[in-house]
């Protein structure tokens, strides 16, 4: 049993039968604090991390070989992710290659991993009745899984972001840019809206996030939860490929995920990047409520 479960255990058992106290926010800080070390600490976590932090590297690994004879990557072909052709002139459009290289599915599929084993996992190693003991309560816990599951989110997006970053800048020249509207901008322009991408992709996660959480109130078994949301990802990228669908398709979470290269239009098209946040906060608010209707309910035996 964890620190954070025998904390609990205590303050449950110094009260008596009914006399639940309600937690103080120091006590609701603590526990949220619980929960991310928790999560960072696992291997599992970390390896995750180290893949999404490798993308970038075998990406600018390979197109500085691609074009070690002068050449420029992506050319006459057009194949690779958005702005790959620009890699060679400034070492800063690596950061937005490898977020649109890991968007589809290395990072959704790390925020499923981790959102799916949220409160499946704790079932499944019988410790969410520890966690369930007064003062904790069903819907604070919920939402502590679901703000850890925000904080991989954005653990995750700048771990790519920072990684492509280092390899750009040791494998390429950084300056001026010239955005997608062929305008130039200055390096330090340049680098504030990579955060912002950054922003956005972590926002982007969201929607899958409150779905791996609502699955994850559906089962006892963590691996059950985390195959099932990485699979309804899977299927969801691919009906979004399929033309007949086109009616359906601006309403799954994964459609205006790469609305993110607007951000670097000058100046910036706003209609996507605003239906994609909308669609994220559609997705987190149904299947939030949706997880928080079947954790109150569900009978907890583990």
């Amino acid at each position: 049993m964890s620190q954070a479960e025998i904390g609990l255990t205590r303050a449950g058992s110094g009260a008596g039968p009914g006399a639940v106290r309600a937690p103080s926010p120091l006590w609701t800080f603590g526990l949220l604090r619980s929960e991310l070390l928790t999560t960072f600490r696992r291997w599992r976590t970390l390896a995750l991390l180290g893949v999404l932090a490798g993308v970038p590297v075998l990406v600018g690994v390979a197109v500085k070989i691609e074009t070690r004879g002068g050449g420029q990557a992506g050319r006459g072909g057009g194949e690779g992710p958005a702005f790959i052709a620009q890699i060679t002139n400034n070492g800063l459009f690596l950061v937005f290659t490898a977020l649109a290289a890991t968007l589809p599915f290395f990072l959704p599929m790390a925020i499923g991993v981790v959102a799916g084993d949220a409160i499946a996992g704790e079932a499944n190693a019988g410790t969410l009745r520890y966690l369930l003991v007064a003062p904790a309560g069903r819907t604070r816990l919920l939402l502590t899984k679901y703000a850890t599951a925000m904080a991989f989110c954005l653990v995750a997006t700048l771990v790519v972001a920072v990684s492509a970053l280092a390899v750009g800048a040791l494998l390429f020249p950084l300056g001026e840019l010239t955005t997608i509207s062929g305008t130039r901008i200055g390096f330090g322009e340049g680098l504030g809206r990579a955060l912002l991408i950054a922003l956005v992709v972590a926002a982007s996660l969201t929607g899958i996030a409150a779905l791996g959480l609502f699955i994850s109130t559906l089962t006892n078994s963590g691996i059950a939860a985390m195959a099932t949301t990485v699979g309804l990802l899977i299927t969801v990228q691919i009906l979004d490929q399929i033309p007949q669908l086109h009616a359906l398709q601006p309403y799954f979470f994964s459609h205006y995920w790469l609305s993110f290269a607007d951000l670097m239009r000058d100046p910036v098209y706003w209609d996507g990047l605003v239906r994609n946040l909308g669609l994220q906060a559609l997705y987190a608010a149904v299947f939030g409520s949706a997880a928080w209707a079947r954790f109150t309910t569900k009978d907890i035996s583990a």
